[in-house]
């Protein structure tokens, strides 16, 4: 009986895209830092990445598989307008096939303590658990949160049925063993079970007088009753109170009841001291924590274990569930300096994601930039991100956003929560463009817009290499060890020119060799002669990796091509090859083509 699992399939699900792994340029004067240091741990290394984020995650993945330590993305929704000309099994095959290839390569970025959390509407919600179950694996899903988004008001209140209001994150871990989450407090009510103050709070314990919670309230207003309070504060007298039980948390105080077997030996001596004497408050010390006190046989419990400092300020403070309905996004108009229709989200909710998994620091993602809400978060609070945008708002709200939140200038959002007074700064980069392409004739050849430099890092990214030009040695363009390099050269090799290369080389090193052609010794001689070089032609070597010219795995599913009938539809857009030409015979052949000097090996 062949081996089953439990898994989520569709129309084309074990196609996969044979993705070109770019290298990013930089445009310099995109990119922007501040003019100064603000503080010493300002972070200048920022990415922002304009392209494809399919075709960008991938150009990431040699430089920062497994160093991601939190990823947070809101993909389109997959809206019913969005494939209309679809019928439902192919508008699903279709979405879910484009998630799919995102999420396996964002997985492989992500350290192995890392978290994602994947922003969705209940749309596509069933699909997307279980997809991700089959990726992540279901071990490692962290819980599901219920975001309200917006209150049941407004046009939409007074459509038939359920109105909606709430948006879900998807919160997974790499391996849930590794995993150490930070334990986060969000703002709560007062708790009224603590309603008696320890009068004489400086005197010593022994000596506490306990009164009620209304009459301290009133001598500290010096109001001379209850309904005088009402009367001056109306509306306003439970957050007054509130402010009062807060400032005064540690002499706030409620008694509980508690079972000697529940507390320790030393504790449990001073818990039957206060039984016997009622009259006085007993302490049992602890090292390194708050002491035990007991009064009449029971523990006094004090208000400040229910407070934390938020966002600098002293609150009632409860911990952090699965529900956050507390964020609303629909009143964030210019938050961060950018109107974003239909797809801001309020930095408050990526500060609390970042709150949870991550430490100053660390590595945060969002390949769906959209308004630059989450590099706005993470800048602000120390972490260093990476962002990619395919829009052409990434220019016209991203790049601004991060410009002011660098200078100084945005205190919208969670600035003054976190204290934000600017500095930093980013780097712009855009995916290079394909590395092959068909000539005129229909032959594969390197695409003309690469220099030198670009043409070695692709070939070093594309080989395994890492791309670090030496300034000494002419040959070494990247190194996959301290022992193995990269050279890349558009010249015709000879051997008297390999030769003299394995010689600079030497026995105790290797290097593989990227040319255009070599002559004069056939490949098999060639590792016999030089078993110190490892010869490849260029594009040949190459040719079969990629889908080369593809620039497009957009989600725009909008945009995507009408099915045809009949058809086996493919799990990700794809941009349909134009007919290879005949070739034709060319006076001067392109060094780069594959069949430049074919048998002269």
């Amino acid at each position: 009986m062949s081996k089953q699992k439990l898994e989520l399939t569709w129309i084309g699900k074990g196609k996969r895209p044979k993705l070109e792994p770019r290298i990013l340029v930089e445009d310099q004067e995109r990119s922007y830092h501040a003019r100064h240091r603000v503080t010493e741990n300002d972070i200048f290394d920022n990415r922002l990445i304009f392209g494809d984020n399919l075709l960008a995650l991938k150009a990431l993945e040699q430089e920062y598989s497994g160093k991601i330590k939190c990823v947070y993305i809101d993909p389109p929704f997959n809206t019913q307008q969005a494939f209309e000309h679809y019928d439902d099994g192919y508008e699903h095959s279709i979405w879910l096939g484009l998630i799919r290839d995102r999420i396996e390569v964002i997985r492989r970025l992500m350290t192995d303590d890392g978290s994602l959390f994947v922003h969705i509407d209940d749309n596509e919600l069933g699909y997307l658990i279980v997809l991700l179950d089959e990726v992540f694996g279901r071990a490692n899903r962290i819980g599901i949160v219920t975001f309200k988004q917006s209150s049941a008001s407004g046009p939409k209140a007074i459509n038939p049925g359920l109105v909606t209001t709430n948006n879900y994150l998807l919160y997974y871990t790499k391996n849930k063993s590794a995993w150490s989450p930070n334990r986060v407090f969000v703002p709560g009510e007062r708790d009224d079970r603590y309603s008696k103050c320890i009068e004489n709070f400086e005197d010593h314990f022994s000596g506490w007088r306990l009164i009620g919670l209304r009459e301290a309230f009133l001598r500290s207003a010096k109001l001379e009753s209850w309904d005088v309070a009402k009367a001056k504060f109306a509306d306003k007298l439970e957050v007054k109170l509130s402010e009062f039980v807060v400032s005064n948390a540690h002499r706030i105080v409620r008694t509980a009841r508690v079972a000697a077997k529940d507390v320790n030996e030393s504790a449990r001596e001073a818990l039957e001291k206060s039984a016997e004497d009622r009259t006085r408050v007993f302490c049992s010390p602890r090292e390194g924590k708050d002491a035990y006190y007991f009064l009449g046989g029971e523990q006094l419990v004090f208000y400040k274990s229910k407070t934390r400092v938020i966002d600098g300020v002293t609150v009632t403070a409860s911990p952090l569930t699965n529900l956050w309905d507390d964020l609303l996004s629909n009143n964030l108009h210019n938050e961060g300096g950018v109107s974003f229709p239909n797809g801001k989200k309020p930095e408050a909710l990526i500060k609390r994601c970042l709150e949870l998994s991550t430490q100053p620091g660390d590595i945060v993602l969002d390949s769906f930039g959209g308004s630059g809400t989450t590099g706005a978060v993470a800048h602000k609070m120390g972490r260093r991100w990476l962002m990619v945008e395919l829009g052409e708002h990434c220019h016209t709200h991203v790049i601004p956003r991060l410009r002011a939140i660098i200078d100084g200038m945005d205190q919208s959002g969670i600035s003054k929560a976190v204290g934000w007074q600017g500095g930093g700064g980013f780097r712009y980069y855009r995916l290079a463009p394909s590395l092959i392409i068909n000539d005129r004739w229909g032959n594969p050849v390197i695409n003309p817009e690469y220099n030198a430099a670009q043409l070695s890092e692709a070939l070093a990214k594309l080989e395994g290499f890492s791309y670090a030009p030496s300034e000494t040695a002419w040959w070494q363009h990247g190194h996959s060890s301290e022992r193995d390099f990269i050279y890349v050269t558009t010249q015709n090799l000879s051997a008297e020119q390999l030769q003299a290369l394995s010689d600079e080389v030497g026995v105790e090193r290797s290097l593989l060799v990227c040319c255009a052609a070599f002559h004069g010794v056939t490949a098999a001689k060639a590792s016999e002669r030089w078993p110190n070089l490892t010869l490849k032609k260029i594009p040949k070597m190459v040719l079969s990796r990629c889908e080369w010219g593809h620039d497009d795995y957009s989600l725009n599913v909008a945009n995507l091509p009408m099915a045809e009938q009949n058809e086996e539809p493919a799990p990700q857009a794809t941009v349909k090859a134009k007919p290879r030409a005949k070739k034709a015979v060319s006076s001067t052949p392109d060094l780069f083509s594959m069949d430049a000097e074919e048998g002269q090996e």
